[in-house]
């Protein structure tokens, strides 16, 4: 049975994305696309994932630029028919209001603040309130311009699910398997069972399952299965 998991499948390698989907789908909804694979392969690349696998794509271009462009670049990647796709919420309500007239089929998903980012790098930047504040009213202006699902840290969850209702996707990246160790670019992070009890819809897991990957197909697949088990226990 597949757990609420997105895989963040952050490789290149086209080949190596197709064996990843392949060793994980028993227990993974959904698949993430980046940039590193977007810019690689192009349109082209994330339609041979999906005929090949069927499965459903989170298409994380993180779109950010003023409302004609996004709503172009959107129509771009249409035939795709991607499950998600990403646009920054600090674009905007006019630019996120565009990209969700442009692809009425597609869920148009509000990254609001990353996970990668500090308190203090807020501020550093501009922002003039702290994380909690600044994604809940990046959220329910993304909500109120169209988009159909939110991203956030984990530590946002609660806030966001009570602004923005039970209708609204919420999906976090930034979470950890219990006793998975950090050190890498999450600066605020929650276990995936965790995250869901807390009110996520989608939680999104990369290096604790295709760290995997080095052991082989097998030890992927154990990996995957047993953050799922965690989840749905």
């Amino acid at each position: 049975m597949t757990a609420p998991i997105i895989l963040a499948v952050d490789t290149s390698d086209i080949d190596i994305a197709l064996q990843w989907i392949d060793a994980t789908r028993e227990s993974v909804s959904v698949y993430k696309l980046g940039l590193e694979f977007y810019l690689t392969h192009g349109f082209s690349g994330v339609q041979k994932v999906k005929e090949s696998t069927g499965v459903e794509i989170f298409l994380d271009l993180k779109l950010h630029d003023i409302p004609n462009t996004v709503a172009g670049a959107s129509r771009a990647i249409s035939a795709l028919s991607p499950r998600f796709l990403t646009v920054h919420a600090s674009g905007g309500r006019a630019m996120i209001t565009a990209a969700a007239q442009a692809v009425p089929h597609i869920d148009i998903t509000a990254v609001t603040i990353l996970t990668s980012l500090s308190e203090e790098d807020l501020f550093e930047i501009g922002y003039a309130s702290n994380a909690l504040e600044s994604a809940v009213a990046l959220a329910k202006m993304s909500v109120q311009a169209g988009a159909k699902a939110i991203v956030c840290s984990p530590l946002e969850i609660e806030a966001i699910r009570g602004a923005v209702g039970a209708q609204i996707h919420i999906i976090t990246p930034g979470v950890r398997p219990a006793g998975t160790a950090g050190g890498d670019d999450q600066a605020r992070t929650m276990t995936p069972r965790k995250a869901i009890d807390s009110g996520a819809s989608f939680v999104v897991i990369g290096r604790p399952i295709t760290g995997a990957w080095k052991d082989g197909a097998s030890a992927m697949r154990s990996a995957a299965k047993a953050i799922a088990d965690e989840i749905l226990a």
